[in-house]
Order: C-alpha cells, then structure tokens, then sequence
C-alpha cells in the first residue's frame, strides 16, 4: 500500500519532463516584469530596449553568442583575454533569482512539492532567458546553499534545466531558509525579481528573511506550495488512528484524527499562511499560496499574470 501524502509518479528525468508541449506553447511571447524597474523607467533612471543611446555606463556582463559585438570592450578583452559588454543605465538587465526550498518537507504531497516547485522555477526561468534576463538559480537545505549564476539567452536552457533536474532534496538544520537567503542577499547584482518557492512550514517569522529580499530593488514574490493533503488532510483520507512522521527530522506521534484535530489542524494551517502573506507584504512583496496539484499552464496565465510577474 502507498504511504499517505506521498507521490507515486517517478522523479522527472528531462526537460520535457519539466515542461510539457501545451506549456511550451502558452509560455511563447511572455515575459518577466517588475514593478519597480517600471516605476524606475518612468522617473527616467532606466531600462529601454534600446541598444546603445545612453552614454551612462553601468557595468559589465560576459558576451553571449549573437550578441552586437560593436559593444564588445576591447579594453577588457586584451587585459583578460575574454569577451565582455559594456552595459548602460538604459540597457541593463533585469536581474531574476528563483529560490528553492530543498528541505525534507518539500519531498512530501501526491503531487510532490518539490516536482511542482522545480516546474514551475523551470518555466519562469525559461521565460527570463528567452527575454535575454539575467537568471540565477539557488535550492537552500540545511547543507547550505548550491547556486547556479548569470545564465542569459535562449542557449542557456538546457543548462538551467540539467541544474534543476540535478537536485535532490537535502538535510533540515534549524532556520533553514533564513540562512540560506542571508547568504545569497549579497550576492545579488542590479535590481529586478526574487521569487521563492517554499511551503514555509518551518515554525519560525519568515519576515527577517524576506526583507533581505524585498527590501532592496527587487519585486519579491512569494510561492508557498502546499499538497492537497496539507490543504485538506481529512478529505484526502487522514483519519483514524495514525502515527505520523516528520518530514523535517524524522520524529514520529501516535494521534487520532478526529473532526476536532482537524478544526484546529485547518486554523492553524491558515494562520502561518496569513503570516507568511502578511510577511510578504509588509516587505512590497506579493504571495500566493497554491496547491501541487495546481494546473501551471492556468498559474502562469493567471494568478502570476495579474500579480503583475508575467506579462
């Protein structure tokens, strides 16, 4: 007999895996945005498509295969023997880091968090490579951070989507994610999006660690994925006498699921929702939770859409 709250379906192995043929066809044409590189171009600090028209230098990004080489820097290619671009105020790339949570807890749910979590980061990346972003990729689990970095162009996708597939679920070990935000914060480069994918089940204030996000020059969006059975344990057939064990550390408990437990159960669920939410927002940051069953092709061209990531 499966075990409750598990996923029977194998790991997926490939790009298609991640992406099916109807997703591929509604992500064609879309992009990633942010709000506050938008209100940076109507104060005139920014971003047009324009190539080459500003005579403000900003900062300097590798070349990529079918890039204008008239804005190559000669100057650096003789002293480092590699090609680089010179970027301008009005041209500098949005900056799109995805987050993933790989903790024990994100294993969990039919359908599996960390599968939906790893199709959906697949599918905003893609968007961001094809609209030549600059994307960067991190998983947080107690053994530290793994960090994929300034991938830029349609060519890069196989090389994010061999990343993604690459990564396992690791150890638990305390604040978790806290810790692993506050090492990747410095790190980020020019301003642009964050978006973490998590189900924020550990027990401690996620504010401290989305400010390190949200509080700069990104638009920060909060994914909180839970299973349906997390969402609705007694309709998914948790009841009776169980014993139940913690993703997280392993720990087990002998309970009764009764139609009391399950009241509390859902109040308090809704209650580290709302806090993760209100963590969210009191950042500028927006947050959505969705279940893993959750249909990516709707999320995408939906909630994302009008949450203004999508375009």
């Amino acid at each position: 007999m499966p075990e409750f709250g598990v996923d029977p379906a194998p790991a997926p192995r490939s790009i298609e895996d991640l992406l099916g043929p109807s997703l591929l066809a509604a992500m064609d044409g879309l992009e990633i945005t942010s709000r506050k590189v938008l209100a940076g171009k109507l104060h005139g600090e920014r971003r047009s498509r324009r190539r080459g028209f500003s005579i403000d230098f900003a900062d300097h990004r590798p070349y990529v295969a079918g890039d204008d080489l008239r804005y190559v820097d000669w100057n650096v290619y003789a002293r480092l023997d590699a090609l680089f671009l010179k970027l301008y105020l009005d041209e500098e790339d949005l900056s799109v880091l995805l987050v993933l949570d790989a903790t024990p807890s994100m294993n969990w749910g039919d359908p599996s968090k960390w599968t939906f979590a790893r199709r959906i980061a697949m599918t905003i990346g893609s968007i961001a490579l094809a609209s030549r972003h600059r994307l960067s990729v991190a998983t947080i689990d107690g053994g530290g951070v793994q960090h994929l970095r300034d991938l830029r162009g349609r060519g890069r996708t196989a090389e994010f989507g061999r990343w993604l597939l690459d990564r396992e679920i690791g150890p638990a070990a305390g604040d978790v994610l806290e810790q692993g935000i506050r090492t990747l914060a410095p790190t980020r480069r020019g301003r642009g999006v964050a978006v973490v994918l998590s189900d924020f089940l550990a027990a401690s204030d996620p504010l401290p660690s989305l400010q390190l996000l949200g509080g700069g020059g990104d638009d920060l969006h909060c994914l909180q994925i839970l299973s349906p059975q997390e969402l609705d344990p007694g309709s998914a057939g948790l009841v009776g006498d169980l014993r139940l064990e913690d993703s997280e550390d392993g720990s087990t408990r002998e309970v009764t699921v009764t139609p009391a437990l399950l009241a509390a159960y859902r109040t308090k669920l809704d209650t580290q929702v709302r806090q993760v939410r209100d963590a969210a927002r009191r950042c500028g940051g927006v947050h959505l939770a969705v279940s893993s069953d959750s249909d990516i092709e709707e999320l995408l061209l939906g909630q994302l859409r009008r949450e203004g990531l999508i375009q």
